[in-house]
């Protein structure tokens, strides 16, 4: 199946948590006191992280900063997302929310961050006409006013699924757009002077020259204009927010757009796709919202902690601790495996994994390697207690990312020579050491593959 592609503006999203029981002595507000600080991608990069729930490949295509801001959206998002960046002027935008209790009591938002009006690279372009479905998932910031973008997916949308979020201060959908998914707020900003659901569906769907319109309302569901009519789609009752606290619903249009786009892309029709996405919205404001999809940045005295493997060097760093690398392949994980990452991290604070990628191990192993997908390698590692984080490389040598990372110490398997690994000159040019840890005999990647295509 062909992949989804997400194309839109990603924001860094910051939960500072904590208590309020007494008010500031200056002024009659509330003090918080910070428990814990996560992060999340927001806008487009939250619509993809939610999409690779129900998609098997997603691609995100957004304007990403080289500040700190984006990389630490790059580490949220990969290795489930695959992220094509764009050039972004400006900063990464963050909005913060402050909460206490389950509430939250203020939002401060950073961050100029605005798409260029630069035309798509070439890969973008071969990208997006690959696409089996496309969502665009518009956060106001300037991508969807590009017209190199609105040319491109007028024409994909006369033959492949394309759905649109809309933001008030975003372009129009363009014409010929499969589906629309406006809020209700959002629906009637756009019509001043019509105020019910079914009634803006049907209009909207004509004033966008759309194929449906979906309006999303709340916890009612949503409704839906194609060409057989307007249809009310409720929330299934299994499928509602128990009890009686107010649900967290950020990040819920994001969850219907991005089921709807898959169910698309699965071959569903505008209503079945409509009725999965109000479904899985529900059950993503019942689990907890985006809330639960957040990363503990750990400790709240750190302004900016970060989640990615460089943020994380730096922070270590900062804070005086021993950074340990290791690098490979990590095709088809096995005990081997796991003994040298556990010695890995036992030498140090923090310990980043060197991962090639799918490009690199076939450069190194031949055609018919990797038999796992480089994201779905980097997915198996972080899922490991003793892994903190993985920086995928492009070349068949860790030396680049080694210069970028400079780790205090570069851990191999005792089967290599210290002597004889390439890498070992910039470690060391670094103020680094190499350490060579034993190594579980009989295990090895590709002793696994021959020993399976012999069987």
């Amino acid at each position: 199946m062909r992949p989804l592609v997400v194309l839109g503006d990603t924001l860094l999203d910051v939960d500072a948590e904590g208590t309020a029981e007494r008010l500031c002595p200056e002024a009659p507000v509330p003090v918080v006191d910070l428990t814990a600080r996560r992060r999340r991608p927001g806008g487009a990069g939250l619509a993809a992280l939610l999409a690779a729930r129900s998609a098997a490949e997603v691609v995100l295509v957004t304007p990403l900063g080289a500040d700190e801001g984006g990389h630490a959206l790059t580490g949220l998002l990969e290795p489930d997302v695959t992220v094509l960046p764009l050039p972004l002027h400006g900063t990464t935008v963050c909005k913060t929310r402050v909460r206490a209790g389950g509430q939250s009591l203020l939002r401060l938002d950073s961050g100029d961050g605005t798409a260029t009006a630069e035309p798509l690279p070439t890969r973008v372009h071969e990208v997006l006409e690959d696409a089996g479905a496309i969502l665009v998932a518009d956060y106001g910031r300037g991508l969807t006013r590009n017209p190199d973008v609105r040319r491109l997916l007028r024409e994909l949308a006369e033959r492949i699924p394309v759905v649109w979020d809309p933001h008030p201060r975003g372009a129009q959908p363009v014409p010929g757009t499969g589906l629309v998914t406006p809020n209700l707020a959002e629906a009637r900003a756009v019509l001043a002077g019509h105020d019910e659901p079914a009634e803006l569906a049907k209009l909207l769907r004509g004033h966008w020259h759309a194929g449906a319109v979906a309006v999303t309302v709340g916890a009612r569901g949503a409704v839906l204009a194609d060409g057989l009519g307007e249809t009310h789609v409720p929330v299934p009752a299994a499928a509602r927010t128990p009890g009686h606290t107010a649900p967290d619903t950020c990040g819920a249009g994001d969850r219907f757009a991005a089921a709807a786009t898959a169910a698309l892309l699965g071959g569903a029709d505008p209503a079945g796709a409509v009725a999965t996405a109000v479904e899985a919205a529900a059950r993503f404001v019942a689990d907890g919202g985006a809330t639960a999809l957040s990363t503990n940045d750990g400790p709240v005295a750190d302004p900016q902690p970060s989640t990615d493997a460089f943020g994380l060097a730096d922070r270590v760093r900062a804070d005086g601790g021993r950074l340990i690398a290791t690098g490979g392949c990590f095709d088809l994980l096995h005990p081997g495996h796991v003994s040298l990452l556990r010695q890995a991290r036992a030498l140090g604070d923090a310990l980043v994994v060197c991962l090639n990628s799918d490009a690199s191990v076939r450069s190194l192993k031949g055609p018919g390697r990797p038999l796992v997908r480089d994201r779905d390698r980097a997915r198996l590692l972080t899922a490991l207690s003793f892994v903190d984080a993985v920086a995928v490389f492009d070349e068949t040598s860790p030396a680049a990312v080694l210069e970028r990372l400079r780790p205090d110490v570069w851990v191999k398997g005792g089967d290599y020579a210290a002597a004889d690994l390439p890498e070992r000159e910039v470690v060391e040019r670094h103020g680094g050491e190499v350490v060579l840890v034993p190594t579980v005999p009989g295990y090895s990647t590709s002793r696994l593959v021959a020993a399976a295509a012999s069987a």
